[in-house]
Parts: structure tokens; C-alpha cells; sequence
């Protein structure tokens, strides 16, 4: 991550095609996000094509959770976890506040 490297930060990088969240994992980052849980599902032309309805993800964790696991592609990105804290990295210079 470019930000993570102008500030100095170490950081892991995670292909979330390659290896993509678990239950576990999904679970943390829901209970730690700072953002509205819904935001995690991309609303693209893949939700649309599996016609999903955007209002069954709000305030839904589970359902978003559900979501993610069975279509890994949908998952917003970038995703940072910061101890038990979590935010999705859009726009870009949300990333500078939450790393440093």
C-alpha cells in the first residue's frame, strides 16, 4: 500500500481473490469497523447481476458476512485493520488519519 509506505508504517498486504477472509476474520473486521457495515459490499454490476437488494446489507452484519464469504469479489476494498479498529480506505485520504 503506497500510503502505508509514504508514512513509514509497516503493513501486510492481503490478495483477498487469493486468500480471502474467513468467517473468523470477517467477524473482526465487522465489529471493528468504523464505517457502516453495509459499505463493505460493493454495489457493482456483480451485486446487481445477482440481484441483490442493497437495503438487505444494512445495519446487517450477518447478512454481509454471508455475502462476502460466498462472493469473495464483492468485498470493498481497501479494507485496514488497525489493532481491533477497522475502515474501508475510500476515499484515499481516510488511510493517512487512520495509520497515523
Amino acid at each position: 500500500m503506497a500510503v502505508a509506505g509514504e508514512l513509514g508504517v509497516e503493513h501486510e498486504v492481503i490478495l483477498y481473490i487469493k486468500t480471502p477472509p474467513d468467517r473468523a476474520t470477517l467477524e473482526r473486521i465487522v465489529n471493528g469497523l468504523e464505517d457502516p457495515v453495509e459499505d463493505l459490499v460493493r454495489k457493482d454490476s456483480k451485486f446487481k447481476k445477482l440481484e441483490l437488494d442493497p437495503a438487505d446489507y444494512v445495519k446487517n452484519p450477518e447478512a454481509v458476512i454471508e455475502i462476502l464469504l460466498k462472493h469473495k469479489q464483492l468485498l470493498q476494498r481497501p479494507v485496514l485493520v488497525k489493532g481491533r479498529k477497522a475502515i474501508i480506505g475510500r476515499p484515499k485520504d481516510r488511510i493517512y488519519g487512520f495509520l497515523a
